[in-house]
């Protein structure tokens, strides 16, 4: 994969001046001295023998289910989530294996009432990821589908269909996965839920989706090309694309550019979008600071959200997420007209990227174009570590910590006293 700067009116000088930071902040990361580091290593030295593990029980659910559950939220089930989006048939055309759905990342009764409805009548298992157990949404989802496994199977049978990926040694799910023998496998304690990918979180329900993890773990060993540098910037290539991204992004941020808009054109990356939401906007929005991470899928936001960006107020740059080989494909027909006929329909899309592109950059928006070969899992596993790496520089950049989320509790405690109290507003 290349990340294409050449679009970004990116100088030397935003590399150069946080030059000294970059080189601290890499060596400080791979040093393993911070907490929750742990995902910096995974891909060259995770355990053969774990992932092997992980594969087998993939085998085995794909052989005990029509349908495979996933009971997350946040760092829990997104990064799954982005890759079987990603790396399967739409529209429900699961190549073999489980159909897969996902639990407790909301707390809709309907949306649950739905997935109950769903499942009746199917063979069961579910996969439950929680460190601690106590999450309200998975909690909640969790106790629900249990109950039905158990009222489906009974309690021993029901324990058979569950897979639990929680803390090593502590907590109410792991104290429970001993109790009744669930298959369990852990969150590593040095890896925070976002940057959990390519652990048990990420790998376990990946692998039940018939997407050989092995790859993915083979992609995020290697690097990210940049592209489109000056010579001046070439001679930071040391530092990696990964930090000359994060060097750009804090540039921009710094002259009033405080919302990224993450764009695809391929509405498989929908959930690829969600994850970097989550990744960099839990990451860096500490103590007023941050780039407020959004996402849009083109072409069809450009019907809602294209004007605001042509003519908007710029405080904005843009990231693409561009594929430059699809899967699939289609002619269109004749009766679209002369323009249109015969052309390959991703031709079209392309055209519309870069229109939207060439637009853009007429109105003076900075543009950094991420050129995807292909939706492969060696291209997911080369986006993820990307990504992380290009996060944690960020959060450096900027001066916050970027491993840890104590803003997030603010609402729960809030949300439990309205549970206790009854209260309304």
């Amino acid at each position: 994969m290349k990340i294409d700067f050449s679009l970004s009116d990116v100088d030397a000088s935003a590399v150069a001046d946080r030059r000294e930071t970059l080189q601290k902040s890499i060596e400080y990361l791979r040093s393993g001295k911070d907490d929750f580091t742990g995902w910096v290593s995974l891909p060259f030295n995770y355990d053969p023998a774990e992932v092997e593990r992980i594969a087998l029980a993939a085998e085995k659910i794909r052989s005990q289910c029509d349908a495979f559950i996933v009971v997350g939220i946040g760092g829990s089930y997104l990064g799954a989530r982005a890759a079987i989006e990603m790396l399967t048939p739409g529209f429900g055309l699961m190549r073999g294996g489980p159909q897969i759905h996902f639990a407790g990342c909301n707390l809709s009764g309907t949306y649950h009432a739905e997935l109950l409805e769903a499942i009746e009548g199917k063979d069961v298992c579910l996969c439950v990821i929680s460190k601690s157990g106590t999450t309200t949404e998975p909690n909640i989802a969790f106790s629900t589908l249990k109950d039905h496994l158990y009222r489906k199977y009974g309690r021993e049978e029901a324990g058979k269909r569950i897979y639990a990926i929680t803390d090593s040694s502590r907590g109410i799910l792991r104290e429970e996965t001993v109790r009744e023998g669930y298959v369990s496998f852990t969150v590593p304690d040095d890896i925070g839920g976002r940057y959990s990918v390519l652990t048990p979180v990420g790998l376990l329900p990946i692998a039940v989706a018939g997407i050989d993890i092995h790859e993915i773990l083979r992609g995020a060993q290697q690097d990210v090309e940049a592209a489109g540098l000056s010579d001046e910037l070439k001679k930071h290539l040391d530092l990696g694309a990964a930090a000359i991204f994060a060097a750009a992004r804090n540039t921009f941020h710094n002259g009033g550019k405080v919302i990224e808009v993450y764009e695809y054109y391929e509405p498989k990356l929908q959930f690829l979008a969600e994850w970097l939401k989550q990744l960099f906007g839990e990451s860096e929005g500490k103590e007023g600071k941050g780039i407020f991470p959004a996402a849009l899928q083109f072409t069809a936001d450009l019907h809602s959200m294209g004007q605001y960006l042509q003519e908007g107020n710029q405080i904005f740059f843009e990231t693409i997420l561009n594929v430059e080989k699809p899967e699939r494909d289609i002619v269109v027909p004749e009766s679209a007209g002369e323009l249109l006929a015969r052309k390959s329909m991703n031709e079209v899309n392309r055209a519309a990227m870069l229109g939207v592109t060439a637009a853009h950059r007429q109105a003076g928006i900075p543009v950094i174009r991420l050129d995807i070969p292909d939706l492969s899992p060696y291209c997911f596993g080369q986006m993820v570590y990307f990504f992380e790496m290009a996060c944690a520089l960020s959060g450096y950049l900027l001066g916050v910590y970027p491993f840890n989320q104590p803003g997030v509790e603010s609402y729960k405690d809030e949300m439990r006293k309205v549970l206790k109290s009854g209260m309304d507003f």
